[in-house]
């Protein structure tokens, strides 16, 4: 069955699902396969909770007109959303970056929803099946859509393009991340800039941090018919600058030509987010949104995933950071921990995962940055920073043994930066904090 054939089902049952735990009552199942699953196996549970039809692409015990056969699942929902995308014409922002994406996203969305039906990327649901999903929850009363693209190899941010077809587009920046899938830095570069070449082939607007020279160059190497700019320099369409971050986040911007600031109050820690909040500035302001409903929009935003999420607890003050780690981050939360003020800090840092052939250099890197901000006490977990134990700092090889160590000699009154990749499973940290 054909994407063109499957989308009369689509267009009466809208919802999909790919899980048997969590089926919507007239909903399409989807039976993906991956190297520990078989959602074949699955489709007649999925009937009988209340899935209207399964698309699968294995014989099944009955015969249940219910089922759709289709050669592959996966393909078969690539392939309806990039055809469900053809019936949408609607601005289509694509997001991509190493550092802040889904932070950006989620400010841009708290803008652009102040005046428009926005629909934006669930959580991190960037990949090969959440691009597809977000695509294929988007409804006619959609006005924007916001769709968030993450990458580990050459190839992956084109191939989703293909199906979001980005009518703008953002990349927040390049760093040192996924280097074992890329290869190297140049191999980041090459493969983030699979979206300014999709814009430019296809006549599209990027929105540019003008004053990152990568991304100056990357945009200056390709022909794209509109780039909206914004960062500190007076150049830029969008001017602003951080005020302070002690340890929220106040910034100021203007447009160019204009007279006197815009001020905003924010509930964002880290002075790298200055940049994505200008991001969500620059990108609402060309969408027409009001200025009242900018400052609106993002001073009321309260980041609660993870990322950049200050929260206290009875006996600490703590920078949650801890969803995903990599070199460039690391820089940026630890530069951001030696400005803010506190009579202590902490720092507690686990292993980057994904390093590759650099993951011996990266983690001593930043060993040495961690030393040099002087904290009152210096923790780091995983087997990654193991090999590079000091007598200046701690060293415990897994979450658990640090955990264990918090408790025996607990952190009391201090400011602590918690950073580390996803699976270091951080937050069982916060219950000894």
């Amino acid at each position: 069955m054909e994407a063109e054939s499957l989308y009369p089902y689509y267009r009466q049952h809208p919802v999909i699902s790919t899980d048997t735990r969590d089926i919507r009552p007239g909903s399409l199942f989807f039976a993906l396969k991956g190297e520990r699953f078989n959602g074949n196996r699955f489709a007649a549970q999925a009937l009988e909770k209340g899935a209207s039809y399964a698309v699968v692409d294995e014989a099944q015990a009955d015969n249940d007109e219910r089922y759709l056969y289709v050669d592959n699942v996966l393909a078969a929902l690539q392939e309806l959303a990039l055809h469900h995308r053809a019936h949408l014409n609607i601005p289509v922002i694509g997001i991509t970056g190493t550092n802040g994406k889904t932070t950006t996203k989620e400010l841009i969305y708290a803008v652009l929803s102040q005046r428009f039906d926005t629909h934006a990327t669930k959580g991190n649901l960037n990949n090969h099946i959440g691009v597809p999903l977000t695509i294929l929850s988007i409804t006619a009363q959609t006005e924007i859509a916001i769709i968030e693209m993450g990458a580990n190899h050459v190839g992956e941010i084109a191939f989703l393009c293909g199906i979001a077809q980005p009518t703008h587009g953002l990349i927040t920046n390049v760093g040192r991340a996924h280097l074992e899938g890329f290869g190297s830095f140049e191999g980041v570069k090459k493969a983030k800039g699979e979206l300014y070449d999709h814009l430019a082939l296809h006549g599209g607007t990027l929105f540019l941090q003008n004053d990152n020279p990568i991304l100056h160059e990357m945009a200056a190497a390709r022909s794209i018919a509109q780039v909206v700019t914004y960062g500190v320099s007076p150049q830029n369409h969008i001017i602003g600058e951080l005020v302070s971050a002690n340890p929220l986040l106040i910034v100021k911007w203007t447009t160019a030509g204009a007279d006197g600031y815009h001020v905003i109050h924010t509930q964002l820690t880290g002075s790298y987010n200055t940049e994505n909040i200008l991001a969500a500035i620059c990108i609402g302001n060309s969408f027409g949104v009001q200025t009242e409903q900018i400052k609106r929009g993002i001073s009321e935003y309260v980041p609660t995933n993870n990322r950049s999420q200050l929260t206290k607890t009875d006996r600490n003050t703590l920078i949650c950071d801890y969803y995903n780690a990599n070199a460039s981050s690391m820089a940026a939360a630890l530069e951001n921990l030696r400005t803010l003020e506190a009579n202590r800090k902490a720092v507690v840092l686990g292993d980057m995962f994904e390093m590759g052939n650099d993951t011996y250099e990266e983690h001593r890197k930043v060993v040495e940055a961690a030393l040099s901000v002087h904290a009152n006490r210096i923790i780091f977990v995983g087997k990654a920073f193991y090999e590079h134990r000091r007598a200046e700092a701690e060293f415990y090889d897994t979450t658990e043994a640090a955990k264990d160590a918090l408790l025996a000699n607990p952190i009391q009154h201090a400011l602590v930066l918690l950073k580390a990749s996803r699976g270091m499973a951080f937050e069982k940290l916060v219950e000894a904090l």
